[in-house]
């Protein structure tokens, strides 16, 4: 009796050819870019360099040759991708935000502000760096708006407010990576609900501000980050009327007031006339953005 023939092993691939047969699955697959990511190449290079451990800086590894365990642990990911919608952020559980590396989760937002590029030119020429030493940030998240701050301006203390106390861990998780334990206080705070008699130079938010009807008809994607960072009202203005009519008392002289309401901006406009919004650009994309002065702000 013949012993059976041996089925041949399947070949290798280089990691460039499985960037680029995982990124004609998502193409195909119609799969939401939006969380870090634009496109599928970049997005599937992200989960490959996961699957396979290897560092994202390194442009030799794309001609690394990929062994079959390799191929078929991508594939499960690029799958899992596909199937369940999950952003690829929460697959890897990183994420970079302002040049920084971050540790993320479901219990956080996926950072991707465009707040970022201020925080890399140190808010400037809306303020002097060499003066700020007080940062406010809302709705911190993952820390990685407070981080970023405390790592561009190292003059300055950062209070960290969140509502949500899983957020709040993410944070911490963050802070200790960042080794900025003795510049960023992390607080649980509804707003400005537990910073009674606080002053600041700048204060920056990235609020929810998705209304109901965009909330009904986001992208899978979207149902994957917690409602609680997203939802905002019927209009989206909820969180944003909060720190409109507050932030006042919080600011110093001259201090700034940051706050993204991305695609809610034409609702801000049309609610409040009367401010002198200045809405802010961005060489990388992104807006919703608006800065306004201490002075500006009603009382």
């Amino acid at each position: 009796m013949r012993a059976a023939a041996k089925r041949p092993p399947r070949p290798s691939c280089t990691v460039r050819a499985l960037i680029e047969r995982s990124a004609r699955r998502l193409h195909r697959a119609g799969v939401f870019f939006g969380h870090g990511t634009d496109n599928a190449w970049d997005d599937a290079a992200a989960l490959v360099l996961h699957a396979l451990d290897l560092p994202q800086a390194d442009s030799a590894i794309y001609a690394r040759r990929v062994g079959v365990r390799g191929v078929d642990r991508v594939n499960a990911l690029i799958t899992r991708r596909i199937d369940e919608r999950i952003p690829a952020v929460y697959l890897t559980g990183e994420t970079w935000f302002a040049g920084l590396r971050f540790r993320v989760d479901r219990r956080v937002l996926i950072p991707r502000s465009p707040i970022a590029e201020l925080i890399e030119r140190r808010f400037s020429p809306w303020i002097e760096p060499r003066r700020v030493r007080r940062i406010l940030d809302v709705g911190t998240g993952s820390g990685c708006i407070a981080i970023a701050c405390a790592k561009a301006l190292p003059r300055a203390h950062v209070d960290a407010v969140d509502i949500s106390p899983e957020a709040l861990e993410v944070a911490a998780s963050n802070v200790r990576r960042h080794r900025v334990g003795r510049r960023v206080r992390l607080i649980r705070s509804d707003h400005f609900g537990a910073l009674a008699g606080e002053r600041y130079d700048i204060i920056v938010a990235n609020p929810p501000y998705v209304g109901r009807r965009e909330m009904s008809g986001l992208p899978l994607e979207y149902r994957h980050e917690p409602p609680l960072a997203l939802a905002a009202g019927r209009e989206g203005l909820d969180s944003v009327r909060v720190i409109l009519r507050e932030s006042h008392a919080y600011l110093r002289p001259r201090g700034l007031l940051i706050v993204e309401v991305g695609n809610t901006e034409t609702a801000v406009r049309r609610a409040y006339e009367r401010l002198p919004f200045l809405w802010l650009e961005f060489e990388r994309g992104g807006g919703g953005v608006f800065l306004l002065t201490a002075e500006q702000l009603p009382r």
